[in-house]
């Protein structure tokens, strides 16, 4: 499809429609079909060889991939304007084959922002530290730090998220893809916050582009899926990795994924002009003692978000302090939720709210936590698509609960 497409038609179109050869019939599924094959062969057996060679395009084995999933593969590569996809199982499989596919014959080192998704932060420490990998965390809000960062330490990677989880931080994008280009670096970026509705790494230098496909992309909550994007320089080295440990997404939940993506732009514009309403009543509130939201004009990163995001959209993720507030007063507040879906995830079409002490940084001291700004007070909304109205009803008593 053409680069000047829109996002809109690009996740409607992309994939789909795929046309028969000469040798197939002349008919065309109008969305793609899910393909449950473990293995395929070939009526001459030099195809087949020509394929594990990749020396032509086609399937061999289920877990180097299958149509279903390259279909989905294509409409992510299309959204975010990369070289090529790899579906993962999950997001967190997406970004480890990122991580170790960058690190391959390159120094084992990463430059990581210190503010990250808990589970990155665990997979950091738990997973790459024990096999030997140096890991440097830096404010990534602080564009000197991660310059010095980088000309100290000689990274063979840099990981970092365009909306820091949970605070909605907003990183220089711009310039450390610059930095990273300049020393040779590959840039990891997660998108899952963001999606390539605001904001498309690779326009700023970015390697890799990962997603939780859970999230936003999916956007209904009932699929597990992460995907991660690379450039052109990388793609062979993660798909030849890929064969080898075998994360690939399921057909079913590719196919769940594609489908939602359908809907996606339309979704995330809903749910960012839902999370700016809910981001300015917060404010107002006499319970709440501080709001984090992309579209405050005192917000610490205001420069860099009016540079890097599309206009008008500022995301769908609105945390806020309760003041006062201790973990039962939380915890009080969530069980008087009522339309509100007090659960673990983000993007759905459903709100919901996250205690991040509790869910996505339990596994953080919380000495280290507090340092980081993460507070026993704070609470992360995922805004949906109900009417706004109702997600504010909702909030309003059981803040007064």
């Amino acid at each position: 499809m053409e680069k000047k497409v829109s996002q809109h038609s690009r996740a409607v179109h992309v994939g789909d429609r795929k046309r028969p050869d000469a040798t197939q019939p002349a008919w065309v599924p109008v969305t793609i079909p899910i393909h449950l094959a473990a293995s395929y062969f070939y009526n001459d057996m030099n195809d087949l060889d020509r394929v594990f060679g990749n020396e032509m395009p086609g399937q061999s084995y289920g877990r180097y991939g299958n149509p279903t999933s390259d279909a989905l593969e294509e409409l992510v590569t299309s959204l975010e304007g990369g070289a090529g996809a790899l579906a993962c199982a999950t997001g967190m499989a997406a970004l480890h084959m990122a991580i170790s596919t960058a690190l391959i014959d390159r120094r084992r080192t990463i430059v990581a922002a210190s503010l990250l998704y808990g589970a990155t932060l665990g997979m950091l420490a738990k997973v790459f530290e024990p096999a030997g990998v140096d890991v440097i965390y830096v404010d990534f809000c602080d564009d000197a730090a991660v310059a010095a960062a980088i000309e100290k330490h000689k990274p063979g990677a840099i990981v970092m998220e365009t909306i820091c989880n949970p605070l909605v931080r907003v990183p220089a994008l711009d310039r450390i893809g610059a930095l990273a280009k300049a020393a040779d670096v590959p840039l990891i970026v997660d998108n899952t916050f963001a999606t390539p509705m605001i904001i498309r790494p690779f326009e700023s230098g970015a390697s890799f582009v990962v997603h939780s496909l859970t999230k936003y992309l999916s956007g209904h909550g009932d699929t597990m899926g992460g995907i991660v994007v690379s450039d052109e320089a990388n793609l062979a080295q993660l798909r030849a990795l890929s064969r080898t440990v075998g994360f690939t997404l399921g057909p079913f939940e590719c196919y769940l994924s594609m489908r939602g993506i359908k809907t996606f732009p339309l979704r995330m514009e809903r749910q960012c002009a839902n999370a700016r309403k809910v981001a300015e009543w917060l404010v107002a509130h006499p319970a709440v003692e501080r709001v984090y939201f992309p579209s405050d004009p005192k917000h610490p990163d205001a420069e860099n978000i009016g540079r890097l995001f599309a206009e008008g959209l500022y995301g769908g993720i609105v945390s806020f302090e309760v003041k006062g507030a201790d973990r039962d007063r939380i915890f009080r507040m969530m069980n008087a939720l009522k339309m509100i879906v007090p659960a673990t995830s983000l993007g759905d079409v459903h709100t919901m709210m996250l205690y991040p002490a509790m869910a996505s940084h339990r596994d953080i001291a919380p000495k280290h936590r507090a340092r980081l700004g993460i507070h026993d007070n704070l609470v992360r909304l995922s805004v949906g698509i109900e009417a706004v109205e109702d997600i504010i009803a909702d909030l309003d008593q059981a803040l007064r609960a």
